[in-house]
Protein backbone atom coordinates (compact mmCIF):
# COMPACT_ATOMS: atom_id res chain seq x y z
CA UNK A 1 0.00 0.00 0.00
CA UNK A 2 1.82 3.08 -1.33
CA UNK A 3 -1.10 5.37 -0.02
CA UNK A 4 -0.31 8.90 2.42
CA UNK A 5 -2.22 8.98 5.22
CA UNK A 6 -3.00 12.21 7.65
CA UNK A 7 -2.77 9.76 10.80
CA UNK A 8 -2.36 6.06 11.67
CA UNK A 9 -3.69 4.81 14.90
CA UNK A 10 -2.53 2.40 16.59
CA UNK A 11 -2.24 0.02 19.55
CA UNK A 12 -5.29 -1.33 21.50
CA UNK A 13 -8.69 -2.27 19.87
CA UNK A 14 -11.45 -4.37 20.80
CA UNK A 15 -15.50 -5.22 20.50
CA UNK A 16 -17.74 -3.17 22.75
CA UNK A 17 -20.86 -4.98 24.16
CA UNK A 18 -22.68 -2.37 26.19
CA UNK A 19 -26.28 -3.36 27.67
CA UNK A 20 -28.70 -0.12 28.05
CA UNK A 21 -29.83 -0.22 31.92
CA UNK A 22 -33.30 2.08 32.29
CA UNK A 23 -33.04 2.59 35.80
CA UNK A 24 -32.53 5.68 37.62
CA UNK A 25 -31.57 6.94 41.04
CA UNK A 26 -29.89 3.84 41.98
CA UNK A 27 -25.99 2.86 43.30
CA UNK A 28 -24.50 0.40 41.72
CA UNK A 29 -24.54 -1.86 44.42
CA UNK A 30 -28.59 -1.53 44.56
CA UNK A 31 -28.41 -3.05 40.79
CA UNK A 32 -25.80 -5.78 40.80
CA UNK A 33 -26.08 -8.14 43.05
CA UNK A 34 -25.51 -12.24 43.33
CA UNK A 35 -28.67 -14.11 42.04
CA UNK A 36 -30.45 -11.55 41.05
CA UNK A 37 -31.38 -10.93 37.72
CA UNK A 38 -31.32 -7.19 36.22
CA UNK A 39 -33.50 -6.59 33.10
CA UNK A 40 -31.32 -4.82 30.69
CA UNK A 41 -32.42 -2.89 27.21
CA UNK A 42 -30.87 -3.51 23.81
CA UNK A 43 -27.12 -4.31 23.42
CA UNK A 44 -25.21 -1.85 21.96
CA UNK A 45 -22.27 -3.42 20.00
CA UNK A 46 -19.57 -1.55 19.27
CA UNK A 47 -15.43 -0.73 18.12
CA UNK A 48 -13.47 0.30 21.53
CA UNK A 49 -9.95 1.38 22.46
CA UNK A 50 -8.39 4.68 20.80
CA UNK A 51 -7.59 2.87 17.61
CA UNK A 52 -11.65 3.16 16.70
CA UNK A 53 -12.59 5.54 19.23
CA UNK A 54 -10.05 8.11 17.93
CA UNK A 55 -9.40 6.88 14.46
CA UNK A 56 -12.94 6.61 13.19
CA UNK A 57 -13.77 10.00 14.71
CA UNK A 58 -10.54 11.33 13.20
CA UNK A 59 -11.91 10.06 9.72
CA UNK A 60 -15.89 11.52 10.73
CA UNK A 61 -14.16 14.81 11.24
CA UNK A 62 -12.76 15.00 7.52
CA UNK A 63 -9.14 13.22 8.23
CA UNK A 64 -7.48 10.60 5.95
CA UNK A 65 -6.64 7.66 8.51
CA UNK A 66 -5.34 4.29 8.72
CA UNK A 67 -5.91 1.99 11.93
CA UNK A 68 -3.18 -0.16 12.93
CA UNK A 69 -4.23 -3.21 15.34
CA UNK A 70 -3.93 -6.51 16.01
CA UNK A 71 -7.09 -9.40 16.25
CA UNK A 72 -7.29 -13.26 16.79
CA UNK A 73 -8.59 -15.57 14.01
CA UNK A 74 -11.86 -15.81 15.71
CA UNK A 75 -15.43 -14.02 15.15
CA UNK A 76 -15.17 -11.05 17.26
CA UNK A 77 -12.13 -10.39 15.33
CA UNK A 78 -13.92 -10.67 12.03
CA UNK A 79 -16.67 -8.31 13.58
CA UNK A 80 -14.05 -5.73 14.46
CA UNK A 81 -12.51 -6.20 10.38
CA UNK A 82 -16.11 -5.64 8.84
CA UNK A 83 -16.80 -2.77 11.74
CA UNK A 84 -13.57 -0.67 10.25
CA UNK A 85 -14.42 -1.31 6.45
CA UNK A 86 -18.10 -0.06 7.06
CA UNK A 87 -17.05 3.69 8.61
CA UNK A 88 -14.66 3.32 4.68
CA UNK A 89 -11.27 3.73 6.84
CA UNK A 90 -8.25 1.92 5.97
CA UNK A 91 -6.38 -0.54 7.91
CA UNK A 92 -3.60 -2.38 8.33
CA UNK A 93 -4.73 -4.99 10.94
CA UNK A 94 -2.22 -8.25 11.95
CA UNK A 95 -4.00 -11.41 12.56
CA UNK A 96 -2.77 -13.98 15.63
CA UNK A 97 -4.04 -17.37 15.44
CA UNK A 98 -2.88 -17.73 18.94
CA UNK A 99 -4.89 -15.30 20.44
CA UNK A 100 -8.47 -14.42 20.65
CA UNK A 101 -9.95 -11.04 19.97
CA UNK A 102 -10.35 -8.45 22.56
CA UNK A 103 -13.72 -7.36 23.87
CA UNK A 104 -14.80 -5.43 26.61
CA UNK A 105 -18.71 -5.52 28.46
CA UNK A 106 -19.43 -2.09 29.29
CA UNK A 107 -21.53 -1.73 32.29
CA UNK A 108 -23.34 1.88 32.23
CA UNK A 109 -26.03 2.33 34.86
CA UNK A 110 -27.28 6.18 34.84
CA UNK A 111 -25.55 8.09 37.46
CA UNK A 112 -22.62 5.75 38.54
CA UNK A 113 -19.39 5.63 37.40
CA UNK A 114 -18.82 2.83 34.76
CA UNK A 115 -17.82 -0.55 35.19
CA UNK A 116 -15.81 -2.20 32.75
CA UNK A 117 -15.32 -6.52 32.25
CA UNK A 118 -12.20 -6.37 29.82
CA UNK A 119 -10.52 -8.99 28.19
CA UNK A 120 -7.16 -7.39 26.69
CA UNK A 121 -7.05 -10.90 24.00
CA UNK A 122 -4.95 -9.95 21.07
CA UNK A 123 -3.48 -6.25 22.13
CA UNK A 124 -1.52 -8.22 24.85
CA UNK A 125 0.95 -9.79 22.28
CA UNK A 126 1.55 -6.78 19.93
CA UNK A 127 4.79 -5.17 19.94
CA UNK A 128 7.09 -3.35 18.37
CA UNK A 129 7.58 -5.63 15.17
CA UNK A 130 3.64 -5.39 14.43
CA UNK A 131 3.84 -1.96 13.45
CA UNK A 132 4.45 -1.70 9.55
CA UNK A 133 7.17 1.34 9.73
CA UNK A 134 7.12 1.52 5.71
CA UNK A 135 3.36 2.71 6.40
CA UNK A 136 4.59 5.02 8.89
CA UNK A 137 6.56 6.28 6.91
CA UNK A 138 3.59 7.32 4.44
CA UNK A 139 2.19 9.45 7.29
CA UNK A 140 2.13 12.71 8.91
CA UNK A 141 1.28 12.01 12.13
CA UNK A 142 2.12 8.06 14.30
CA UNK A 143 -1.00 8.08 17.19
CA UNK A 144 -0.76 5.41 19.91
CA UNK A 145 -2.99 4.54 22.64
CA UNK A 146 -3.45 2.68 25.72
CA UNK A 147 -0.12 0.92 26.44
CA UNK A 148 -0.97 0.31 29.65
CA UNK A 149 -3.24 -2.48 28.68
CA UNK A 150 -0.69 -4.10 26.06
CA UNK A 151 0.99 -6.62 28.32
CA UNK A 152 4.28 -6.94 25.66
CA UNK A 153 4.68 -3.44 24.68
CA UNK A 154 5.08 -2.60 28.63
CA UNK A 155 7.06 -5.40 29.84
CA UNK A 156 10.97 -5.17 30.03
CA UNK A 157 10.53 -1.29 31.19
CA UNK A 158 8.31 -0.53 28.37
CA UNK A 159 11.09 -1.39 25.87
CA UNK A 160 8.78 -2.33 23.09
CA UNK A 161 6.68 0.96 23.67
CA UNK A 162 10.05 3.12 23.41
CA UNK A 163 11.27 1.29 20.71
CA UNK A 164 7.52 1.92 18.85
CA UNK A 165 7.95 5.38 19.37
CA UNK A 166 11.60 5.59 18.51
CA UNK A 167 11.15 4.03 15.00
CA UNK A 168 8.40 5.99 14.45
CA UNK A 169 10.29 9.20 14.66
CA UNK A 170 13.15 8.19 12.15
CA UNK A 171 10.10 6.98 10.16
CA UNK A 172 9.52 11.05 9.65
CA UNK A 173 6.01 11.39 11.82
CA UNK A 174 5.33 13.56 13.90
CA UNK A 175 4.22 10.68 17.32
CA UNK A 176 1.12 11.34 19.87
CA UNK A 177 0.82 8.74 22.74
CA UNK A 178 -2.18 8.45 24.57
CA UNK A 179 -2.45 6.23 27.58
CA UNK A 180 -5.35 4.04 29.89
CA UNK A 181 -5.86 3.97 33.81
CA UNK A 182 -4.57 0.51 35.04
CA UNK A 183 -5.76 -1.12 38.04
CA UNK A 184 -2.69 -0.29 40.31
CA UNK A 185 -3.11 -4.01 41.42
CA UNK A 186 -2.70 -5.70 37.80
CA UNK A 187 0.54 -6.22 36.10
CA UNK A 188 0.16 -3.32 34.02
CA UNK A 189 -0.45 -1.28 37.24
CA UNK A 190 2.70 -2.66 39.12
CA UNK A 191 4.96 -1.45 36.17
CA UNK A 192 7.15 1.34 36.75
CA UNK A 193 5.64 3.73 34.49
CA UNK A 194 7.65 6.76 35.57
CA UNK A 195 10.53 5.32 34.53
CA UNK A 196 8.75 3.95 31.05
CA UNK A 197 7.70 7.05 30.26
CA UNK A 198 10.96 9.03 30.94
CA UNK A 199 12.38 6.47 28.33
CA UNK A 200 9.79 7.04 25.86
CA UNK A 201 8.57 11.14 26.04
CA UNK A 202 11.74 11.71 24.42
CA UNK A 203 10.64 10.31 21.53
CA UNK A 204 6.69 11.79 21.44
CA UNK A 205 5.19 15.06 20.27
CA UNK A 206 2.37 15.10 21.51
CA UNK A 207 1.50 13.38 24.79
CA UNK A 208 -2.41 13.35 25.39
CA UNK A 209 -3.11 10.95 28.81
CA UNK A 210 -6.16 12.06 31.75
CA UNK A 211 -5.41 13.64 34.79
CA UNK A 212 -5.41 10.19 36.98
CA UNK A 213 -3.50 8.27 34.84
CA UNK A 214 -0.71 10.57 34.83
CA UNK A 215 -1.00 11.59 38.94
CA UNK A 216 -0.71 7.38 39.05
CA UNK A 217 2.17 7.13 37.01
CA UNK A 218 4.30 10.17 38.40
CA UNK A 219 3.05 11.20 41.57
CA UNK A 220 1.67 7.61 42.96
CA UNK A 221 1.39 8.95 46.20
CA UNK A 222 -0.60 11.79 45.22
CA UNK A 223 -2.82 9.59 43.13
CA UNK A 224 -3.86 7.35 46.62
CA UNK A 225 -4.26 10.63 48.30
CA UNK A 226 -6.57 11.70 45.62
CA UNK A 227 -8.21 8.48 45.64
CA UNK A 228 -9.09 7.87 49.08
CA UNK A 229 -10.22 11.93 49.30
CA UNK A 230 -12.80 11.21 46.35
CA UNK A 231 -13.66 7.67 47.29
CA UNK A 232 -17.01 8.68 48.06
CA UNK A 233 -17.78 10.66 44.80
CA UNK A 234 -19.44 9.67 41.47
CA UNK A 235 -16.95 11.66 39.82
CA UNK A 236 -13.65 13.12 41.32
CA UNK A 237 -12.58 15.49 38.63
CA UNK A 238 -15.55 17.59 39.49
CA UNK A 239 -14.04 18.66 42.57
CA UNK A 240 -10.35 18.17 41.59
CA UNK A 241 -7.58 20.71 42.87
CA UNK A 242 -6.60 21.67 39.49
CA UNK A 243 -2.94 22.70 41.43
CA UNK A 244 -2.03 19.52 40.40
CA UNK A 245 -1.58 20.24 36.57
CA UNK A 246 1.18 22.27 36.43
CA UNK A 247 3.14 19.72 38.33
CA UNK A 248 2.44 17.36 35.80
CA UNK A 249 2.82 19.47 33.28
CA UNK A 250 6.46 20.34 33.74
CA UNK A 251 7.49 16.95 34.31
CA UNK A 252 5.99 15.86 31.16
CA UNK A 253 7.91 18.79 29.78
CA UNK A 254 11.12 17.67 31.59
CA UNK A 255 10.82 13.85 30.22
CA UNK A 256 10.79 15.50 26.55
CA UNK A 257 6.96 15.26 25.48
CA UNK A 258 6.97 19.02 23.23
CA UNK A 259 3.24 19.30 23.79
CA UNK A 260 1.49 18.07 26.88
CA UNK A 261 -2.60 17.90 26.84
CA UNK A 262 -4.43 16.62 29.90
CA UNK A 263 -7.32 15.57 30.17
CA UNK A 264 -9.55 16.38 32.93
CA UNK A 265 -12.74 14.72 32.11
CA UNK A 266 -16.07 17.13 33.20
CA UNK A 267 -13.42 19.75 33.60
CA UNK A 268 -12.36 20.16 30.07
CA UNK A 269 -8.61 19.96 28.73
CA UNK A 270 -5.25 21.40 30.38
CA UNK A 271 -2.16 22.23 28.06
CA UNK A 272 1.04 22.49 28.70
CA UNK A 273 4.06 23.20 25.61
CA UNK A 274 7.37 23.81 25.74
CA UNK A 275 9.25 27.18 25.76
CA UNK A 276 11.14 25.96 22.40
CA UNK A 277 9.11 24.02 19.56
CA UNK A 278 11.35 22.26 17.38
CA UNK A 279 12.14 19.01 15.67
CA UNK A 280 8.49 17.37 15.11
CA UNK A 281 8.02 14.94 12.22
CA UNK A 282 5.39 15.56 9.09
CA UNK A 283 3.41 17.73 10.81
CA UNK A 284 4.03 20.70 13.12
CA UNK A 285 1.89 23.76 14.30
CA UNK A 286 1.56 25.94 11.78
CA UNK A 287 2.33 28.76 14.08
CA UNK A 288 5.31 28.11 16.60
CA UNK A 289 5.18 31.02 18.51
CA UNK A 290 1.39 30.91 18.72
CA UNK A 291 1.78 27.35 20.42
CA UNK A 292 4.64 27.77 22.53
CA UNK A 293 5.18 28.43 26.01
CA UNK A 294 1.55 27.68 26.47
CA UNK A 295 -0.39 26.87 29.97
CA UNK A 296 -4.22 26.93 29.44
CA UNK A 297 -7.02 25.30 30.57
CA UNK A 298 -10.36 25.05 28.40
CA UNK A 299 -13.46 24.04 30.22
CA UNK A 300 -15.70 21.23 28.96
CA UNK A 301 -19.02 22.19 27.39
CA UNK A 302 -22.19 21.12 29.27
CA UNK A 303 -24.10 18.01 27.98
CA UNK A 304 -27.70 17.45 29.85
CA UNK A 305 -28.45 14.02 28.80
CA UNK A 306 -25.41 12.08 29.10
CA UNK A 307 -25.65 8.57 27.49
CA UNK A 308 -22.34 7.49 28.44
CA UNK A 309 -18.46 8.41 28.77
CA UNK A 310 -17.42 5.62 27.08
CA UNK A 311 -14.36 6.87 24.71
CA UNK A 312 -15.24 10.52 25.21
CA UNK A 313 -11.27 11.17 26.25
CA UNK A 314 -10.56 9.05 22.62
CA UNK A 315 -13.09 11.12 21.17
CA UNK A 316 -11.70 14.73 22.07
CA UNK A 317 -8.39 13.97 21.02
CA UNK A 318 -9.43 13.05 17.68
CA UNK A 319 -11.04 16.44 17.93
CA UNK A 320 -7.61 18.03 19.18
CA UNK A 321 -5.55 15.70 16.50
CA UNK A 322 -7.40 16.38 13.47
CA UNK A 323 -7.87 20.95 14.06
CA UNK A 324 -3.44 19.70 14.85
CA UNK A 325 -3.47 18.03 11.34
CA UNK A 326 -5.51 21.55 10.14
CA UNK A 327 -3.05 23.90 11.13
CA UNK A 328 -5.27 25.31 13.62
CA UNK A 329 -4.45 27.48 16.52
CA UNK A 330 -3.57 26.11 20.03
CA UNK A 331 -7.29 28.01 21.09
CA UNK A 332 -9.12 26.11 18.29
CA UNK A 333 -7.34 22.93 18.93
CA UNK A 334 -8.34 22.45 22.65
CA UNK A 335 -11.76 24.18 22.20
CA UNK A 336 -12.74 21.76 19.71
CA UNK A 337 -11.40 18.76 21.41
CA UNK A 338 -14.19 19.49 24.13
CA UNK A 339 -16.41 20.22 21.84
CA UNK A 340 -16.02 16.75 19.93
CA UNK A 341 -15.89 14.72 23.63
CA UNK A 342 -18.85 16.45 24.31
CA UNK A 343 -20.97 15.06 21.23
CA UNK A 344 -19.99 11.54 22.13
CA UNK A 345 -21.23 12.33 25.68
CA UNK A 346 -24.79 12.14 23.70
CA UNK A 347 -24.56 8.67 22.21
CA UNK A 348 -24.74 4.99 24.31
CA UNK A 349 -21.49 4.09 21.95
CA UNK A 350 -18.21 6.12 21.20
CA UNK A 351 -18.94 7.58 17.77
CA UNK A 352 -22.46 7.84 16.78
CA UNK A 353 -22.61 11.32 18.31
CA UNK A 354 -19.36 12.27 16.29
CA UNK A 355 -20.31 14.97 13.82
CA UNK A 356 -18.21 16.41 10.65
CA UNK A 357 -15.80 19.54 11.62
CA UNK A 358 -18.16 21.56 10.18
CA UNK A 359 -21.11 20.72 12.41
CA UNK A 360 -18.98 20.61 15.20
CA UNK A 361 -17.63 24.23 14.62
CA UNK A 362 -21.31 25.14 14.53
CA UNK A 363 -22.64 23.44 17.26
CA UNK A 364 -19.65 24.74 19.27
CA UNK A 365 -21.42 28.24 18.82
CA UNK A 366 -24.54 26.65 20.94
CA UNK A 367 -22.92 25.05 23.54
CA UNK A 368 -22.40 26.81 27.23
CA UNK A 369 -19.16 25.66 29.24
CA UNK A 370 -19.15 23.86 32.73
CA UNK A 371 -17.73 26.74 34.54
CA UNK A 372 -15.34 26.26 37.67
CA UNK A 373 -13.49 28.21 40.24
CA UNK A 374 -9.68 28.54 40.05
CA UNK A 375 -7.16 30.10 42.62
CA UNK A 376 -6.68 33.32 41.22
CA UNK A 377 -3.23 33.82 42.88
CA UNK A 378 -2.04 31.13 39.62
CA UNK A 379 -4.75 31.16 37.40
CA UNK A 380 -6.41 34.05 35.54
CA UNK A 381 -10.33 33.50 33.27
CA UNK A 382 -9.95 35.95 30.10
CA UNK A 383 -13.31 37.20 29.47
CA UNK A 384 -13.41 37.39 26.28
CA UNK A 385 -12.45 33.89 25.27
CA UNK A 386 -13.69 31.80 27.93
CA UNK A 387 -9.89 30.21 28.49
CA UNK A 388 -8.13 30.06 31.99
CA UNK A 389 -4.34 30.94 31.71
CA UNK A 390 -1.77 29.31 34.00
CA UNK A 391 1.10 31.75 35.33
CA UNK A 392 2.96 29.54 33.26
CA UNK A 393 1.59 30.90 30.23
CA UNK A 394 3.33 33.57 28.19
CA UNK A 395 0.49 35.98 28.09
CA UNK A 396 0.95 36.39 31.73
CA UNK A 397 4.51 37.03 31.52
Amino acid sequence: MSKKFDAIIAGHVCLDLTPKFDIHGKAVSDVLKPGKLVQAGECCISLGGPVSNTGIAMSILGQDVALMCKVGKDMFGRIISEKITEYGTDKIIAVDDEVESSYTVAVVIPGNDRIFLHDPGANGSFGADDVDYSQVENCRLFHFGYPPQMRKVYLNGGKELTEIFKRAKEAGATTSLDMAQPDPNSEGGKQDWNTILKNTLPYVDIFIPSVEETMFMLYPEKFEEFRQIHAAENDPLETMDESILPLLGEKCLEYGAKIVVIKCGVRGYYIRTAEKLEGFGGVAPSDLEDWSGREIICESFHVDNIQSATGSGDSSIAGFLSCFLNGDGVYDCIETACAVGSRNLTALDALSGIKTMEETRELMKTLDRNVYSYDTSYWTRDEATGLVFGKCDKTQK
